[in-house]
């Protein structure tokens, strides 16, 4: 393996698409950056009437990505990681515009929800700077949306995402210049009513301990900007460790909503003059709220994430961030536990899902270890239904597992793990369903194929005890048969129920891969 990987990370946001191209040296492991790029294409600006991305911001978003492609070719990337975030998140038509980016320029866009986005986010900030043990709490302005995490290098004990962003509130409520006392009252009762409830969690989940704050991204640097052009008449540069005090914060407010935009742009540049004053104030009122005294510029931040979270799935970070590679596992565990999952059972049938699913690897499919572990969380959590009822509790547990903020997974990986569940009985997937008519190819094979086996091993844990202790599988393709053999727990065990089951589960699985299945127990005698 090289010594050195080179690789880009994109973010296509609400405001504004980033890049950044770093080499990687997987020896010891760390990254430099090689490159950057930032194009401002505004997809946040989004039809008032639908709510759609229009035209004109998705094609300067194609343009955008593009030229990144371009810069990538230059400096030999090996591989481009890109998600995108708010702004494609909310848009009804948000899935069309990535797949038209893949259709046009074959890049793969993965999208994030606002949790898995926070927590990009603090990955991104721990590589740049030590948290020391000690509880801070990061913040991240975006366009669309305001992350806050609470963290102190080691796992996040909080993440947030909340519906308050510069582009979004500057369309909702700055329809003056500069903005009147009315706009900027309404603003600012706004963002507090929409931080309120996070912030208060946060201080919950601090403790009482003093706030020690971190600020990242293009806005709170503008702020930073600002205030040190008033102060010092020059910009550091870079910005990392810069500090902003929040009597600084407040006086940068105060200025900024008396200047023109003029002005304005004159003091941070065309691109952020006409989103500064609400994206300040979101930074003034988020402080306030968490009475922080003052605040950390760091320069890392999504991106970074973006990168850092590839070193740690290719095993390349196993020191300090060791925990974030099991994310995805924590983050089901979790889930599972707060919809009060019978446990045992589901890791029992994971345990014969996953059976299933090796067995017949290279036989009936040819899927590989990420898809295996979309069926290990599908199986983990595909009862969760029950906590809201036992009827039709299948479609209760697509929808619980779809929006529960599964960490570690982007949206596409959500949607199959959530329909797999979903098919775990009852009807088989079909194109009148909206959870599935609407998916690409490839998760629609996936879950045709791997949402038998799901309903084979719930048959075979039919009793929830763990009857069955392991299974052999063998097919014979050209005589379309596959013998399954049951070795039970227990050898006085007949394991009639869970028979009786399997011949009720079989047919989805014998359709799929056109084949007759035999279910037998194996002898007492040769237990």
């Amino acid at each position: 393996m090289s010594p050195e990987r080179i690789i880009a990370a994109i973010d296509v946001g609400t405001n504004s698409i980033h890049m950044v191209v770093v080499r990687i040296q997987t020896s010891l492991p760390s990254f430099s950056i090689i490159t950057t790029e930032k194009t401002t294409v505004r997809l946040g600006e989004r039809c008032p009437q639908t709510g759609k991305l229009t035209d004109i911001a998705m094609q300067r978003s194609i343009d955008a990505l593009a030229r990144c492609q371009e810069i990538c070719r230059s400096f030999l990337v090996e591989e481009i990681v890109a998600v995108a975030t708010s702004a494609v998140r909310e848009s009804p038509n948000g899935h069309d515009f990535i797949a038209r980016i893949e259709q046009e320029l074959g890049l793969q866009v993965e999208l994030i929800s606002g949790q898995e986005e926070a927590r990009r986010i603090y990955l991104g900030v721990m590589s740049a700077m030590e948290l020391n043990n000690q509880p801070h709490v990061i913040i991240d302005i975006g366009g669309g949306s305001t992350e806050l995490v609470l963290g102190n290098g080691h796992d996040p004990d909080y993440l947030s995402s909340s519906k308050v962003g510069a582009v979004r509130l500057t369309s909702l409520f700055v329809k003056s210049e500069p903005i009147s006392q009315f706009d900027f009252e309404q603003l600012q009762f706004y963002i507090r009513g929409t931080l309120e409830r996070p912030t208060d969690e946060l201080r919950l989940a601090l403790a009482a301990q003093p706030v020690k704050m971190i600020g990242t991204s293009g806005t709170i640097e503008s702020i930073a900007i600002a205030h040190a052009k008033e102060k010092f008449g020059t910009v550091p540069s870079p910005l990392q460790g810069y500090q902003l005090s929040y009597a600084d914060v407040e006086h940068t407010v105060d200025r900024l909503i008396e200047q023109s935009l003029a002005e304005r742009t004159a003091l941070v540049g065309e691109k952020r003059a006409e989103i500064i004053v609400a994206g300040s104030l979101i930074l003034l009122e988020a402080m306030r709220l968490l009475e922080a005294p003052k605040l950390t510029i760091c320069q890392h931040a999504l991106r970074e994430g973006l990168i850092v979270d590839w070193m740690i799935t290719r095993g390349y970070i196993e020191d300090r961030l060791r925990y974030q590679s099991s994310i995805r596992d924590r983050s089901v565990l979790k889930l599972a536990q707060k919809y009060g999952v019978n446990l045992n059972h589901s890791k029992q049938v994971a345990v014969l899902a996953l059976s299933l699913f090796d067995q017949t690897k290279g036989i009936l499919h040819d899927w590989g270890n990420s898809e295996r572990d979309l069926l290990w969380a599908a199986a983990m959590l595909h009862n969760t239904g029950y906590h809201v009822n036992h009827a039709a509790h299948h479609k209760h547990s697509y929808y619980l597992i779809r929006y529960g903020e599964l960490l570690g997974y982007n949206e596409s990986e959500l949607e199959i793990i959530a329909n797999i569940a979903r098919y775990h009985r009852k009807s088989e997937p079909k194109k009148k369903h909206l959870n599935y008519r609407d998916l690409n190819d490839y998760s629609r094979h996936l879950i045709e194929q791997v949402s038998p086996m799901l309903r084979l091993a719930v048959a075979l844990d039919r009793r929830q005890i763990g009857s069955i202790e392991s299974i052999k599988l063998s097919c014979n393709l050209k005589a379309k048969h596959c013998q399954l053999q049951l070795i039970p727990s227990r050898p006085d065990d007949p394991c009639t129920l869970e028979l009786w089951s399997l011949e009720y589960k079989k047919q989805p699985f014998e359709t799929k891969f056109n084949l007759k299945l035999s279910v037998s127990l194996q002898p007492q005698s040769e237990i």
